[in-house]
């Protein structure tokens, strides 16, 4: 094959953020908030093919607005743990966010 040129089609980039039939759970839920008084958050965001739970504190506009990122987790007892260790909340505390 010498003197005969093959030309490479670029590869696909990965979609690694496109949701699959079996990731159909988390597609209606994107956050939780506590039901006391709204400042905790948790996000559920898929990076890379992998979900993260993320803890935020949203503080009130009275005091300037804005949030604070508490941790980032892959695994809900892991989530579980953060919250213990990092909030006065359980799992139980939490709902949708509407």
């Amino acid at each position: 094959m010498a003197g005969r040129r093959v030309r490479l089609r670029a590869a696909r980039p990965r979609r690694a953020n496109r949701i699959t039939p079996g990731q159909s759970y988390f597609r209606e839920v994107s956050e939780w908030v506590c039901g006391c008084c709204g400042r905790w958050r948790v996000s559920v965001e898929l990076i890379r093919g992998r979900y993260r739970f993320r803890l935020t504190r949203r503080y009130p506009e009275r005091f300037g607005g804005g949030r604070n990122v508490l941790g980032e987790v892959g695994s809900v007892p892991e989530l579980e743990e953060l919250l213990r260790r990092r909030t006065p909340l359980t799992l139980a505390d939490l709902h949708e966010a509407a």
